[in-house]
């Protein structure tokens, strides 16, 4: 989704979210990341406003107030943290572990293929297809992806053909490389 992203052309406006808004997103991110219950008032305060920085291709980003990119979506998808907010809070995410043969094809984008899910030194956590998922490499201490599961857990596990995870956003590409908004 960021493979090409560049922040100077692709950012077309930044508004402040209204209250309800930023209500609903605070839901979201509860239903969705239901471990970072105890976070949340630390992720995203309730005093402090929200914003949105809409780009294009009906992407929006949502920033803090100090211009921190806290999370993604596509249209009215699926929030996703950005890579830097999962690093400070690495357990809001289930992890998905990948060998090191697949470390330098995730780190240019590639999507994860079932065989480097299963194969030794990659571990993966249960859980269903269209799950929001953290990417760690094998011999790493953070996530170097963030991707979204083609198919569930044991579905991986019996086929071991094929796209496992998406890769959304990783390590290095234009969400990562976008400095914080004003």
């Amino acid at each position: 989704m960021f493979k090409k992203f560049i922040p100077k052309e692709m950012v077309t406006n930044i508004n402040n979210a209204k209250s309800s808004v930023q209500k609903g997103i605070r839901h979201q991110v509860l239903d969705q990341m239901p471990f970072a219950e105890d976070y949340i008032d630390q992720i995203l305060p309730k005093k402090e406003a929200l914003k949105i920085v809409k780009c294009q291709d009906h992407i929006e980003i949502l920033a803090a107030q100090n211009g921190e990119l806290l999370f993604f979506r596509h249209r009215d998808g699926d929030l996703y943290p950005t890579l830097k907010l999962l690093h400070k809070y690495p357990f809001i995410l289930p992890h998905m572990q990948v060998d090191k043969g697949a470390i330098g094809f995730v780190l240019s984008g590639a999507n994860i293929m079932c065989p480097g899910l299963t194969s030794p030194g990659a571990r993966m956590t249960r859980v269903d297809k269209d799950t929001v998922v953290a990417i760690m490499a094998e011999g790493k201490d953070t996530a170097i992806a963030i991707g979204l599961t083609k198919l569930s857990t044991d579905d991986i596990i019996s086929k071991n053909k094929g796209v496992g995870v998406e890769n959304i956003h990783f390590l290095n590409d234009g969400l990562w490389q976008m400095k914080a908004v004003k």
